[in-house]
This record gives C-alpha cells, sequence and structure tokens, in this order.
C-alpha cells in the first residue's frame, strides 16, 4: 500500500518518490527522498546511518560524505522553500533525526481524492513542460550534455510570447519516475510535454525529441538531430535553438487544430486569432477578409493584443497588393502595424509580422529591420522573423543576404505555414543573380508549398522564361491570372518598392511569359 507522509506544508508520497509542497512537485533527487521518507516515518526518533545508507544505497559499500551530501541536499530545499533546514537534526557519529512539523499518515485513497481534486487547470493560453532528457550512454558524467539542452530549450520556449512554460525544477523530479504522459500533464497542468533522449559518441551527438499532447496521448511533433562537433556546448546550443524554432510552429498548429473542435460562440479574443490564423498565412483576398471578421472581434474583446493587431495587418497588406492596389488597404495595414508596435514590445511574432508591414507597404525598410531584430533579441529562433526579413531583402535586391535569411528560417522551422515565402524569397534572389535553374527549383518549392498563392506561380514563370521554356513559363502566367485577374507586374514592383534592377530582370521574363505589364 502507497504511503503519503504529510508534514507542514509537505506531502511526500514514498512509493512514487516524489515530495509536494502543496500542488507542486519539489526537485530533489531519488535518494535524498528514500532518506527523508525514512527520517519523517521514523519523526523524532534516531534512524540510524546504517539504516539510511542501506535505505539509500542498498548492499552498497558508501562512504559518509556520500550521506553528509544528501543530507545537506535535503536541508537546503527545506530552507529554500520556507521551511528550516533544523526539521533535521545531527546525532554526531551515530544518525540523524527528524525533529519538524507533527507527521501524518494520508489514507491512499482519501490522498488519491484530493489529488483529483486538486488537479491543476490547464491555463488558458498553450503550456508545455520539457522533461529532464534521458542520456543513453549509461555514463552520469555525461548527462550534463542532456541537462544543458533542456535548460537552453526551456530557456528558448519562456521567450515565447503567450507560451506558458513550467520551469526546469518543476519537472526534474521526472528523471526518477515513468509515468504516463497523460498524468504528467495532470500533475503540472500542461496541454504538452517534450521529452528527449541524447547519446554522445565521441563527438558525434544523436539527439531525438518528441512532443505529445498530454490531454490525448497523441503526437504532435517529432525529430531527430545528428550532428558532429568538436564543440559540444556550441552543438548543445545549435540543437537546442533548431528544436525551440521547430517547436513554436508545431504548437499553433496543434492549437488551431484544438480550437477547430470548440464551439463557436465559446472563442475569446485568443481562440478568435488561432481560428483567423489558417486564413490570414493563405495570403489570398477572400481567405483573409474571412479572417478580417474574426481578428476584429479579437480586438474588442482585448484592445490591446498585439498578435491580433499584426495579423490585421498582414490581412490588409494582402488585400493592397492582391485586391486592386487600394489606398485604403495600405493605410490600414500601416496603421495595424504601428499598434502590434505599441502594445507588442514583447511579442516576437507580433514585432515581426507589424515590421513586415511597414517595410513593404510603408517602404520604410529600416524600421522593419529594427523590428525585425527586437524580435530576435526576444525569441532568437523566430523562424517567421527570418522568412519574412528574407522576403523583404528578396524584393529590395539584396540576394545573398536574402537567401542566407531564408536558409536560416527554413532550418529552424522546415515545415513552416510561410515556407513558400521563404523560397520566394530564394526564387527572386537567384533570378537577380543569374542563376535560373536555381531560381526554378526554389520556385517550384513554392509553388508546392501554397499551391494558392498567385505570387508562387510569377517567381516560376520568370524562372522558366529565363531557362527558355516559353511555353511552361505561360502556363504558370495563365496560373497567376487565375488566382489574381487584376494582377499587374509594375504595380506589383512599386507596391513592395522592388529594388531597379530586380524589377528590371523580372519585368523582362514576365513579358516573355504573357503576363500584363
Amino acid at each position: 500500500m502507497a504511503r503519503i507522509f504529510a508534514f507542514g506544508p509537505y506531502r511526500l508520497d514514498a512509493s512514487a518518490g516524489i515530495l509536494f509542497r502543496g500542488a507542486e512537485p519539489v526537485a530533489l533527487g531519488r535518494r535524498a527522498i528514500a532518506l527523508l521518507a525514512l527520517l519523517v516515518e521514523r519523526e523524532g526518533k534516531p534512524v540510524a546511518k546504517e539504516a539510511l545508507f542501506e535505505k539509500a544505497w542498498p548492499a552498497q559499500a558508501i562512504e559518509d560524505s556520500n550521506l553528509t551530501v544528501q543530507i545537506a541536499a535535503i536541508r537546503r530545499m527545506l530552507d529554500e522553500r520556507g521551511g528550516s533546514a533544523s526539521w533535521i537534526e545531527t546525532l554526531p557519529r551515530r544518525g540523524y533525526r527528524y525533529i519538524g512539523p507533527a507527521v501524518a499518515i494520508d489514507d491512499p485513497d482519501a490522498a488519491t481524492a484530493a489529488a483529483a481534486s486538486t488537479q491543476l487547470a490547464l491555463p488558458d493560453r498553450p503550456s508545455i513542460a520539457v522533461l529532464p532528457f534521458s542520456s543513453l550512454n549509461g555514463d552520469r558524467a555525461q548527462d550534463y550534455v542532456a541537462e544543458g539542452m533542456v535548460d537552453d530549450i526551456v530557456t528558448g520556449l519562456a521567450r515565447i510570447k503567450g507560451l506558458f512554460v513550467i520551469a526546469r525544477h518543476s519537472t526534474a523530479p521526472y528523471r526518477e519516475r515513468v509515468l504516463d504522459v497523460k498524468q504528467i500533464g495532470r500533475e503540472l497542468g500542461v496541454r504538452y510535454v517534450l521529452e528527449g533522449s541524447v547519446r554522445k559518441s565521441g563527438s558525434n551527438i544523436r539527439v531525438n525529441v518528441q512532443m505529445i499532447d498530454a490531454s490525448t496521448g497523441a503526437h504532435v511533433w517529432a525529430e531527430r538531430y545528428d550532428r558532429a562537433s568538436d564543440d559540444i556546448f556550441e552543438l548543445q546550443d545549435e540543437i537546442a535553438l533548431s528544436a525551440v524554432g521547430a517547436i513554436a510552429p508545431s504548437i499553433r498548429r496543434a492549437e488551431m487544430d484544438r480550437v477547430k473542435r470548440k464551439r463557436p460562440d465559446s472563442l475569446d479574443a485568443y481562440d478568435l486569432v488561432l481560428r483567423a490564423q489558417p486564413d490570414v498565412d493563405s495570403g489570398m483576398p477572400e481567405r483573409v477578409i474571412s479572417a478580417l471578421g474574426l481578428l476584429e472581434r479579437a480586438i474588442q474583446l482585448d484592445p490591446g493584443y498585439a498578435l491580433a493587431y499584426g495579423n490585421a495587418a498582414m490581412c490588409h497588406h494582402c488585400l493592397f497588393l492582391r485586391a486592386g492596389w487600394q489606398e485604403a488597404s495600405r493605410a490600414a495595414s500601416i496603421h495595424h502595424a504601428r499598434l502590434a508596435l505599441i502594445h507588442g514590445q514583447d511579442d516576437a511574432t507580433a514585432l515581426t509580422l507589424a515590421g513586415f508591414s511597414i517595410g513593404m507597404d510603408g517602404h520604410d525598410r529600416g524600421a522593419a529591420f529594427t523590428a525585425f531584430e527586437a524580435a530576435l533579441a526576444i525569441s532568437s529562433s523566430s523562424a517567421l522573423t527570418y522568412i519574412l526579413g528574407s522576403v523583404m531583402l528578396g524584393w529590395g535586391g539584396e540576394a545573398e543576404q536574402a537567401i542566407v535569411w531564408s536558409e536560416r528560417g527554413m532550418r529552424l522551422s522546415p515545415f513552416d505555414p510561410w515556407a513558400f515565402a521563404a523560397f520566394d524569397a530564394q526564387a527572386m534572389s537567384h533570378l537577380l543573380r543569374g542563376r535560373y535553374k536555381e531560381a526554378c527549383s526554389a520556385a517550384y518549392k513554392s509553388v508546392h508549398a501554397n499551391p494558392g498563392h498567385s505570387i508562387t506561380y510569377v517567381q516560376l514563370a520568370a524562372a522558366l522564361a529565363k531557362l527558355g521554356r516559353l511555353e511552361d513559363a505561360k502556363c504558370a502566367a495563365a496560373r497567376v491570372l487565375e488566382l489574381h485577374p487584376t494582377f499587374r507586374f509594375s504595380r506589383q514592383f512599386a507596391g513592395v518598392n522592388c529594388a531597379p534592377a530586380l524589377a528590371e530582370a523580372l519585368g523582362e521574363a514576365l513579358l516573355l511569359a504573357g503576363l500584363p505589364e
């Protein structure tokens, strides 16, 4: 039968090997938990060193210093948590004695009922716990690699606005426990759980990471990283950065799927933005008009919601470029972008969307990249910042830098909803540099990533024309006009403040493909 000891603000579940302060798990190692359990079980009575050694290190020959270290850890935890280190009394040359608050042994059934009644409610935002990664080397001396990686991932996730991240000390007790992720989610009050393993061999390292929806047990995302490096800490940072960059859009997709299952009349501002997001990301007029209705409702509910303003700016940007080049749409894009900047100083995504609209529609690339730099200072793993920055660099004629930024964005988030924009940036940049095969390859990737977006076919038509494949180019041009009947490339170039050299190269190719100037 499980035994649960209650003393002061603590509950110690000896069978599970975990200590709670209130509803929060306390970071204390397996051996320290075992020693504390024996001491509180024998409340007020001396416990000999031999009995303590047998409890924590059964059938092992252990030096006294090991016991001293573990007792010190218990005392330190009690002191840091507002208890008292003096609850554990040292009996010189004999052992130790628990002399703290009275200990009660809870009834297991009552404890289960209490745990159910105090189950942590999910936050009103996406929430995640990163469990300690397991080291597959069997060498505890190598655990620092796994621990450092978890630290970096937790730190990176904590910088994502609107994401509730459990502190690492609250997940540390799960290193010694084998539990179903659903139970972990209930205990920590989170929707998502990230777990992983690390195997190091010489200068090679393999990291497996997976994210699970704790409410259903379904896998949301999984990835394997294989790297070789002489600098293990640099490698650790790189993998953590890549993982954070991939986790963020995976959570966003999972949250959008979740909100689809909710009744429309039960949506708050956050849910409204989630519901609007796929239509915002589509970049096509009919869909962004639908998204704007939801975003306007979100802003009415929360007038300081920066991400709602940022997404609205992107919708008006789309309407400006693809629904008649109306000055009112351009002005609305800039207006909402400025509000996103005002309210989103701590939100990397809102800053990115605002910077893009100000740069593209306001033609102020300096202000745009100031916003991008602020976004990256908040979240260095923001793939969207690099992707949208690459588009702006591409239209600005900074070809090589555009390719660097687009590749960095794709490295961080290989399946990002905005991947088509990164490929567009590559296509126009390769075309500007006369690398027509590379431009065509990137344009095909863009079409594959978002076949419903007209600008992807613009890049493809130009690249095919440059390769002399005029029949294929004309087919791509026909698709442009099917998706965007009023398309005129001169107005497109003026709208995005296209660099003169790029406008000349693209314009010549698009005329050959049959697109109207």
